[in-house]
């Protein structure tokens, strides 16, 4: 097996924004912190939670360089250089390298999709050009196409390509993906609900949305499975399953977004087209998080 640049749980992290819409230095800062302190396992940033398609370079490198700085050295952080456009890819994997980066996170390409040979030829054309590890992201329901079994075999044989967030919600997809990689892929669970029954599969961890409000949790979740402690793994998978239902009741990082505000640790504003979450979910979302003391 590719060594996994990490093994445990990973915060997929929101960027937080002003209330005049500009990124807000400050609570990025606090949030990472929050997250050191719960001992989480590696940080994403600039992934689908993290908006990253509304990002100027300049924002991007921002993000970056903060993460960088207020990781410490103490554990990955992983930039999302995904793209519909190779070059375009390629141009934000060569940028996360240079800031320092440990990894990468690419998403199949979206809106136009491509061949699974077209797959293979995007995802070797951006490993060939910069030397950072690469996870690859399969999310369908967001792309609109599915990485195949067969495709990720293929993309186990490049050396720079060290894992891939399985995030179609199909444990029989994620079975047989490790079945094809024979141990030479390292499998992420994208999906919160899921976490246990991918890791019991043979994921070797998650990169989870629900670790913003919950990271403690999340993270003793992902060590229970990597332990075989399962009836402390089954326990704590049902325990965040009510707040994981909230946190995706409306397009992700909506809620989550909303959760980290309502819990004062960022401001409640997102870039165009999203935007705030609305009633009845705001309201469900609320008395969620009093009842698990959070507010």
């Amino acid at each position: 097996m590719s060594s996994p640049l990490f093994t445990g749980c990973a915060t997929a992290l929101v960027t937080p924004f002003t209330r005049e819409g500009v990124l807000d230095e400050s609570a990025l800062r606090r949030l990472i912190a929050r997250q050191l302190d719960a001992g989480i396992d590696a940080l994403v940033l600039l992934g689908t939670t993290g908006e990253p398609c509304t990002l100027s370079m300049e924002e991007r490198t921002r993000v970056i360089t903060i993460g960088l700085e207020a990781a410490q050295n103490a554990l990955p952080v992983i930039v999302g250089t995904g793209s519909n456009d190779t070059r375009r890819a390629v141009e934000y994997a060569r940028q996360a390298y240079a800031l320092g980066a440990q990894g990468q996170l690419c998403v199949t390409p979206y809106y136009n999709k491509a061949t699974q040979d077209g797959l293979v030829r995007h995802f070797f054309t951006i490993a060939d050009s910069c030397p950072l590890p690469m996870i690859v992201y399969n999310v369908p329901g967001r792309t609109g196409m599915t990485l195949t079994p067969e495709t990720a075999a293929s993309l186990a044989g490049h050396p720079g390509i060290v894992g891939l967030k399985e995030a179609s919600g199909d444990t029989s997809l994620a079975a047989r993906i490790l079945e094809a990689t024979q141990g030479h892929l390292p499998l992420f669970c994208g999906n919160d609900d899921q976490i246990l029954p991918l890791m019991a599969l043979g994921a070797v961890g998650a990169i989870s949305v629900v670790s913003n409000v919950l990271p403690a949790q999340t993270h003793a979740l992902t060590r229970a499975c990597l332990s075989g402690c399962l009836e402390q793994a089954r326990a704590a998978q049902l325990a965040l399953l009510p707040l994981i239902h909230a946190l995706f009741s409306q397009v992700s990082p909506i809620p989550v977004k909303a959760a980290l505000s309502m819990m004062g640790l960022c401001e409640d504003v997102l870039r165009l087209p999203l935007t705030p979450m609305e009633e009845p979910q705001r309201g469900k979302l609320r008395e969620l998080l009093v009842r698990q003391k959070l507010l």
